[in-house]
């Protein structure tokens, strides 16, 4: 058993874990902090979103629970998954957290606040998308040409 290798492997997990982490906890406080904004709780009394264009229902409510359940799901699955499956699920979601977090920029005028956290979140995102894509299996060993 080559202890490099082991330790390769487990840094990495053990990194995208840490950045899953970093990133549900700016996403949380960026929509608790959203919803002490002026205007917003008069709107969620009302059955919308704060901007007023989406109304929230069940389905809505599902699938913010959905999108909330993904990353504390990627905190798990970095570490039980294999080398293989665990590269692509980080690749895959935090490549789609990084469409949905743009998108949401299109929701009405975002506030500072929101745009600061938005930034901060893209920014753990790409690190989370760039450090697996460079990932390499550990249990490939490159091969040594000294004599």
């Amino acid at each position: 058993m080559n202890t490099n290798i082991n330790t390769s492997k487990i840094y990495t997990q053990i990194l995208l874990i840490l950045l899953w982490v970093f990133y549900s906890l700016n996403f949380m406080y960026a929509d608790q902090l959203s919803s002490l904004e002026p205007g917003v709780i008069v709107m969620h009394m009302t059955g919308f979103t704060a901007d007023g264009t989406v109304q929230i229902t069940e389905g809505f409510l599902l699938g913010v629970a959905i999108m909330f359940e993904v990353p504390f799901l990627m905190i798990v699955l970095s570490w039980v998954l294999k080398y293989r499956a665990n590269r692509w699920a980080n690749i895959i979601a935090g490549t789609l957290f990084i469409v949905t977090q743009i998108g949401s920029l299109s929701l009405g005028a975002p506030s500072p606040m929101y745009l600061f956290y938005t930034a901060i979140e893209i920014a753990g995102l790409l690190v989370i998308v760039w450090l697996a894509w460079k990932w390499r299996n550990p249990e490939i060993q490159p091969e040594n040409h000294s004599a």
